[in-house]
């Protein structure tokens, strides 16, 4: 126990977890927002609010394109289990060395393109992947998503909108290969379900307002369908 004390009673209880459980890292993600751009950190994490909040109560939930899953534990608090996955290994490895005992999930490595993931689940998130995946290619990655979930499954989809790239950086920009507007990723996310709610997020409100003017997109997929 730290021989410390803090001015006021109540603060006394940082150091102590500092003490048993150290002070926490960032992600390898998020060190760079937090280094280049602190603000968008805030989007992010609200991103991770909105799935949370909408997958409440969820058994086990499946997150694909996590990269190094800082906002993972947000969506933890509301779920039962999370397996989070990855196509490169440098993530899910950083996601390892930085896990706790109290925020532990399941971290893999695999190519949504190559098949299902492992396991069954009662709601998939998939945040900033499908920008990632040539065109050609999408419906593959939606149908593996869709393919890992019980028949009567969620997945929410979210990604930069083809209205936002005017704004984006060059790094962005790299690997923003098939950003979409609205109607794009709903007619995508219909070919597998029956229902699609769309949303928008400015910053860190999500709304339902004009399209042409929403910098991120969200699809809410319900009552998937008969998968060939």
């Amino acid at each position: 126990m730290t021989e410390e004390k803090t001015k006021e009673l109540q603060y006394q209880a940082l150091l102590d977890i500092r003490d048993a459980v150290g002070v926490a890292k960032l992600g390898l993600m998020t060190n760079q927002v937090w280094h280049d751009d602190p603000r968008r950190l805030v989007f992010t994490l609200s991103r991770y609010k909105f799935i949370a909040k909408m997958l409440s109560g969820k058994r086990k939930v499946l997150e694909v394109g996590c990269a190094d899953a800082f906002g993972t534990r947000i969506v933890l608090q509301e779920v039962g289990d999370i397996v989070a996955v990855d196509v490169d290994p440098i993530f899910i490895q950083d996601v390892k060395d930085r896990v706790t005992e109290r925020w532990k999930f399941d971290c893999r490595v695999h190519d949504i393109l190559s098949g299902p993931v492992l396991g069954t689940f009662d709601a998939a998130y998939s945040l900033d992947l499908i920008e990632h995946i040539p065109k050609e290619d999408d419906e593959r990655a939606i149908l593996n998503i869709t393919r890992s979930l019980v028949e009567n499954g969620v997945l929410i989809m979210g990604s930069p909108s083809m209205y936002s790239q005017a704004y984006a950086s060059p790094q962005s920009k790299i690997g923003h290969v098939n950003c979409k507007t609205q109607d794009e990723l709903k007619a995508l996310m219909l070919k597998f379900f029956h229902n699609v709610f769309m949303f928008g997020m400015n910053d860190e409100v999500v709304h339902t307002g004009f399209a042409p003017m929403t910098h991120y997109l969200i699809a809410v997929a319900v009552g998937r369908r008969t998968l060939a």
